[in-house]
Parts: structure tokens; sequence; C-alpha cells
């Protein structure tokens, strides 16, 4: 995971709470959070290799697929974590981060994202169901993705299935708070690769 400093691109309205929600101002100074992309070691089938893969841009509701990191207070509130920020729309940063982990298995032909001129086999499409730093019963990330793989070919669904992961904070820092939402998105983005390997 990797920080950088730079100025606050969008402001948001918030009530101060104890792990770290207030209001911003258009003069405030985000910390910049990135994912890290997971390193997955998996057995796969020989036809896997001669197979390349795209990955769709993911699907997400607009309270998820920006650049604000989400928290929830209860069942029904949402609010961003205060002075944070992705390093691009969530989206973006989470398709960036599976084809990097799909990359380093060294197990497909080829992986990449739409326009980048792949003679595909197969799409995984997403949808980022949650992503979402959880404020009540003990703070944690908590990551959800459903996925589908799609023949290219002739357009029907191989297989499709949802990825669910959890890891507590171990602080009440913002890092901390990103940490824990960095290692539920390993665990599930590790279970979605070797899942996706098995089944091509």
């Amino acid at each position: 995971m990797q920080r950088r400093w730079r100025p606050h691109l969008l402001a948001v309205t918030m009530l101060s709470v104890g792990m770290g929600l207030a209001g911003c101002s258009s003069s405030a100074v985000n910390d910049t959070f990135d994912l890290s992309a997971a390193q997955v070691d998996v057995s796969t089938k020989a036809s896997a290799r001669s197979r390349q893969l795209l990955v769709a841009d993911p699907s997400a509701l607009k309270a998820l697929d920006s650049e604000q990191i989400l928290v929830r207070v209860s069942g029904s509130e949402i609010r961003y974590l205060k002075n944070s920020q992705w390093s691009d729309r969530l989206g973006r940063v989470v398709q960036a981060n599976l084809v990097e982990a799909f990359e380093n298995t060294g197990r497909l032909g080829g992986v990449g994202r739409p326009g980048q001129g792949l003679a595909i086999d197969y799409q995984l499409v997403s949808d980022i169901r949650t992503f979402e730093i959880v404020a009540s019963g003990g703070d944690r990330g908590v990551v959800e993705i459903s996925v589908k793989l799609l023949n290219d070919r002739n357009g029907t669904v191989k297989a499709q299935r949802s990825f669910r992961a959890e890891a507590r904070a171990t602080g009440t820092s913002n890092e901390a708070y990103v940490d824990a939402l960095n290692r539920a998105f390993a665990t599930v983005t590790a279970d979605m690769v070797a899942w996706t390997l098995a089944t091509l």
C-alpha cells in the first residue's frame, strides 16, 4: 500500500465521530491511498496458459465508485473517511490490481483491460458490492465482489461466484482502516484469481 500527498479533490460534509469522520474543506490536504495486488500461487489446467482474459470495468453503486473511502456507521448510514482518498476512482483501482494479480501468476496467455487489443477468450465481469470500513461491532474492512466468467466467443456465462472477506483494523488511524480494507481485498483477489484459473 502506497501513500502520497496531493491536494484535496472533493469536498464532503460529514459529522465528527470517534473513528476519524469529519467535515472537509476545499483547502484540506488528503492522504492518498492505493491497494496492493495479491500474490497468488496456484496450480491450474495447462489450457489456461493459452487463454486471454479481459478484466472488464467493474460496476458499483455511485456511493462506492468514487475516490472517497466509504465508512458504514450503521445499516443504512454511510459517511466518508476524513482527509483520505483513493488514488483514483475505486473501480479503476480494483481493476488495475486484478489485472496485476492475474499477470503475477504467469498462468495466462494474456490479461488486460478494454482497449488493449487482446484477442479475448473470456471476460471477467465484476460488481463491487461492498468495499467499506464497518464502524459498528468492531472496526473492520469488508470487501465483497461478485464476478461472472463470460465466454467472449459466444456470450455465455461459464461460471459465476461472489467473494467476500473481512479484516479487523489494528488501530484507529486512517492508515489502520485502509490497511484493513487492503487485507480484505487481498483475500478476495487471491480467491478470485485462483477460482478463475481453475474454471478456465
